[in-house]
């Protein structure tokens, strides 16, 4: 499955604002051959194609999908064995008749469960759908009330199960976005990606009970067929008087994952007797659309470096990169250049106001950038810090003496320290020379009286 690094947050926010793409000069839906259709993006659940996606429509054979999901669960949450050994009843076959597709398992017979799977969804056996759900509820409507539980659950609003099999009835239907949603989770189950994805599948034989080839008639899964597919990985089809020609495949390549539902087509004959089946070939055509017109793309990564900030006391550097804090890629149209995305970057530190201040470690949150194209925000997103920057003591220390300096209350301080110590200067000063003065009076009187002891000593 296609995988995107750090990047499915960010869609889950962008399938709510990402406009669907619909027609376009290469795929118009006035001429789609059926009656609704969509074409959506498995992992970021936005639709790039519909028409008509929430009317309903027979549901048909499409039913047998979540006949084979229930079957699934029951398999990978250990209710049931993949290798036990059913024997097929009467009540399996209540309710059919000779117009049912069936592969004319007959009562007694036995059959693994995993081959009654193969043989409901990949062969179109109708009794086997029957007897899987007997199997798995005890009866066919503890079956079906399963059945549309889970279809509520999976946020299925026009779809309603009457039976497992996909028999006609006037109230089972269903709509192709509730296809594509029932689709999109049964997909996630291994076991029915596994079995959906089978064109060819050959039952286990018991005793007088031979082995059966089960061929699907899914024709984008047969490699003879015109209609084949290499991208396509599973699917189910369907064909019925009262709803026509139906398909929903699932498709993938190396960069998208594409579920189609195509519902209500029709086979065209042509001059020559040749036919086309509008089911298969509006579904290869909403895929080679799809992988001709869409790609992921990169809007932001988590290396680009989109602002640089300033920073005070950074032991060897002046600044900090800031970078987005993950990656953010898009689903567009090959039409939209990258560069349309506009970047909207905020730091939420000023030079002056509210300076960035060492240490910074990397990842530290600096800002924010919001994307956006012709007034749509598709994303925001937090921006940090690409790399560490340590303090530095001398430059903390520096900074220190000049903000305590750049204040009033510090500048007035020194102010009156300066003028105190002036003051005891003065005092110092003043008190030497009255000292010089003092000790220069008292040497002048000792010579004095040595002067006036020889004078008389001369006498």
């Amino acid at each position: 499955m296609l995988g995107k690094v750090a990047v499915f947050l960010v869609l889950v926010f962008i399938a709510q604002f990402f406009p669907s793409f619909t027609a376009d000069a290469n795929l118009n839906f006035r001429d789609l051959a059926a009656r609704s259709a969509i074409l959506a993006e498995r992992d970021s659940g936005i639709i790039l194609f519909e028409n008509n996606i929430h009317m309903r429509h027979p549901a048909d054979s499409l039913t047998k999908t979540m006949t084979l999901l229930l079957a699934a669960y029951a398999v990978e949450n250990d209710e049931i064995s993949d290798n036990e050994i059913i024997t097929m009843t009467e009540a399996a076959w209540e309710g059919l008749d000779e117009d049912s597709s069936t592969l004319d398992i007959q009562p007694g017979e036995e059959m693994t469960f995993i081959d009654l799977m193969y043989s409901s969804y990949v062969g179109n056996a109708e009794e086997a759908s029957n007897m899987l759900a007997l199997r798995i509820a005890g009866s066919i409507n503890s079956f079906v009330t399963k059945m549309n539980e889970k279809a509520a659950e999976f946020g299925c609003t026009n779809t309603r199960f009457v039976n497992p099999t996909g028999v006609f009835h006037e109230n089972q239907y269903t709509s192709a976005y509730d296809q594509y949603l029932i689709f999109n989770e049964a997909m996630k189950s291994t076991l029915f990606a596994d079995i959906a994805g089978t064109f060819r599948h050959i039952t286990e034989s018991f005793d007088e009970f031979d082995s059966r080839t089960i061929t699907s008639s899914n024709a984008l899964l047969n490699q003879s067929s015109r209609y084949y597919y290499r991208h396509c990985l599973a699917g189910r089809d369907s064909n019925t008087f009262e709803g026509g020609y139906s398909l929903v495949s699932f498709a993938e390549d190396e960069n998208l994952s594409l579920i189609s539902v195509v519902l209500g087509s029709s086979v065209v004959i042509f001059e020559d007797e040749s036919t086309e089946i509008q089911s298969f070939s509006e579904t290869l055509r909403l895929f080679q659309w799809g992988y001709t017109q869409f790609a992921w793309r990169d809007i932001l990564k988590t290396t680009d470096l989109l602002a640089r900030v300033p920073i005070i006391h950074g032991s060897g550097a002046d600044f900090v990169n800031a970078r987005p804090e993950a990656a953010l890629t898009l689903l567009l149209d090959n039409s939209v250049p990258t560069e349309s995305f506009i970047r909207n970057i905020t730091i939420f530190y000023d030079e002056e106001n509210n300076p960035l201040i060492a240490p910074i470690s990397a990842g530290d949150v600096l800002g924010e950038v919001t994307i956006t194209r012709d007034g749509i925000e598709y994303a925001k997103m937090a921006l940090v810090a690409n790399t560490d920057v340590n303090l530095s003591g001398v430059e903390y220390m520096r900074g220190q003496v000049s903000d305590m300096l750049a204040s009033n209350i510090a500048r007035n301080v020194m102010i009156v320290l300066g003028l105190l110590l002036l003051i005891y200067i003065a005092l110092v000063v003043r008190y030497n020379i009255v000292r010089a003065n003092r000790l220069r009076r008292i040497k002048n009187a000792k010579n004095d009286i040595i002067r006036e002891r020889h004078q008389n000593f001369r006498d």
